[in-house]
């Protein structure tokens, strides 16, 4: 199944507001997974690829800061932190990392889910039209044209070419493809993503055994090479 609804990392060390959290956000029509340390955070991070999360700062094992700071690494997928530290030291400190929006506690259940919002639609996914030499992926109407011809996806295999695509020049692990088209199921192994990829090569690129577009990168997953029409 591919995920239909923003997935959202909660991550705080207090499993009430954890669990308030989540079940305001699934309300709102989020899917959510929550996690009780930044440690943990960071892992499901990277496993369930999130469109945004929201984190405390502090926690045991790795603090907000370290998330804000690990989620960077990784990409731009907003972070909004939530603490009750309001002094403008934490604040820049949080936003210098790269956090996107810092909420002081206790906040309206409302106005944060509006910031919610606007961080999905500040971070909206990219541009609706991806162009790549010999390539243009059409994200709303679904179009994916190679060359003259259009290749005709199936919504899975749409879905992991979006995910690619808009990672492009950057690898993108087995478990992050499971998390954004599969919602991180629990039944998606491994041999499903390269199934899945093996076709999708198959119906797009113009000589499969010499790929023009998603490469291997080794013990990591794929890396789509072709660079962006500026």
């Amino acid at each position: 199944m591919t995920r239909t609804a923003p997935l959202i990392l909660v991550i705080d060390d207090d499993r009430a507001i954890a669990r308030t959290l989540a079940a305001e956000l699934a309300a709102a029509g989020y899917d959510v997974v929550t996690a009780a340390d930044g440690r943990e955070g960071l892992q499901y991070f990277r496993d369930r690829a999130p469109d945004l999360v929201l984190t405390d700062l502090a926690m045991p094992v790795a603090d907000g800061f370290e998330v804000v700071a690990g989620v960077r690494r990784i990409d731009q997928t907003p972070v909004v932190v939530l603490s009750v530290r309001g002094g403008d030291r934490d604040k820049i400190q949080a936003l210098d990392l790269g956090a996107d929006d810092y909420v002081t506690k206790p906040f309206s259940v409302p106005e944060l889910l509006a910031r919610v919002r606007a961080q999905l639609r500040r971070h909206g996914g990219g541009p609706p039209v991806l162009e790549f030499p010999g390539l243009t992926i059409d994200r709303e109407r679904r179009l994916v044209t190679e060359g003259s011809r259009e290749v005709r996806l199936t919504p899975t295999e749409f879905a992991i070419l979006e995910v690619l695509a808009l990672s492009a020049g950057r690898p993108v692990s087995i478990g992050q493809i499971v998390g954004r088209v599969w919602k991180g199921a629990p039944a998606t192994t491994p041999d499903t993503v390269r199934v899945h990829v093996g076709t999708l090569r198959k119906k797009l690129e113009p000589d499969p055994s010499n790929p023009r577009y998603i490469v291997t990168e080794p013990w990591v997953g794929y890396r789509f090479v072709a660079e962006p029409v500026s």
